[in-house]
């Protein structure tokens, strides 16, 4: 089995090759079937998935069975000001994946965004709910499942929110430095979703690759809360004081991205397929914390 993961160096990226090569995630062992799996990792300086011709060429001479893309211009606020960048990376560069994609005859993975729905809602949004961004990364995600899903048949869309990993900047490395630093910190409280580690999601990913059970998945960590009880708990766990952590609401933070005020995911096509095996945000977070130094 050949494995191609693109923007490898990314805090998914990083996990999908940790667990690849030890076999195991924290949630436990995966299949078997990737034992002596050759894993090809590439980010920006091995090709650009924005380069049509560039993008071909390294597929064809990978010739992967299944690529995961982890590539992806991820800050919500820059892409608002980077807008023609963001459509490349998150959008085209899909495209020219899937095209090549389908022409090696290899399952293609695409990780997506709770942001591609409008935060509207007053339940969890299942995987049939109509997308609808607000922002200029939603929306380029957004296109990036379309055409993932119109150039490959075998494309998996997988939407997460709230990421972090052992690698990589995330909001859970933020706020325990800004803690360690200052002492305290602002955090929104009327925006929710669901925390994600980034080791469980990729223990799912190699999950679904061996199948052939195409189409759109959630897959979240399971519970919700707002950015401010997510500190909260970072910062409790951290040996921090919880009330070193300051609520504010979106309005007075002034981000420059609209983001969506209730955007919890519901991992309904994950329980009816291989199994829904995320555990509870506090618990993934907890061993998490446990694990990395401050």
């Amino acid at each position: 089995m050949k494995i191609l993961i693109t923007g490898a160096k990314g805090q998914l990226g990083q996990e999908l090759i940790g667990i690849l090569k030890s076999g195991r995630a924290e949630i436990g062992a995966i299949s078997e079937s990737y034992a002596g799996a050759l894993v090809t990792a590439a980010d920006i300086e091995d090709f650009d998935i924005t380069d049509l011709k560039s993008t071909r060429s390294f597929i064809e001479n990978a010739k992967p069975d299944i690529i995961i893309n982890c590539a992806a211009m991820t800050n919500v606020d820059g892409c608002e000001t980077a807008r023609e960048a963001a459509f490349s990376i998150n959008a085209a560069g899909v495209r020219n994946l899937a095209v090549c994609a389908k022409e090696a005859g290899a399952k293609f993975i695409q990780i997506s965004t709770d942001y591609v729905f409008s935060g509207s809602a007053d339940r969890p949004y299942c995987e049939w709910d109509v997308i609808a961004p607000k922002s200029v990364y939603g929306a380029s995600k957004a296109l990036g499942e379309k055409y993932a899903l119109s150039f490959c048949d075998k494309t998996f869309i997988i939407r997460t929110s709230w990421l972090y990993g052992y690698e990589g900047k995330n909001f859970v490395k933020t706020v325990r430095r800004v803690l360690r630093e200052k002492g305290k910190i602002t955090v929104v409280d009327d925006q929710r979703g669901n925390p994600t580690g980034a080791n469980d999601l990729a223990y799912h990913i190699l999950k679904l690759a061996l199948t052939g059970d195409y189409g759109i998945y959630h897959c979240t960590g399971e519970g919700e809360c707002s950015w401010y009880e997510f500190a909260r708990e970072i910062a409790r766990l951290s040996g921090y004081g919880e009330e070193a952590v300051i609520p504010c609401t979106s309005k007075e933070y002034n981000s420059p991205a609209n983001r969506p005020a209730y955007s919890c995911l519901d991992n309904l096509a994950l329980r009816a397929g291989v199994g829904n095996e995320m555990r509870d945000w506090r618990i993934a977070l907890g061993e998490f914390i446990s694990k990395v130094k401050d």
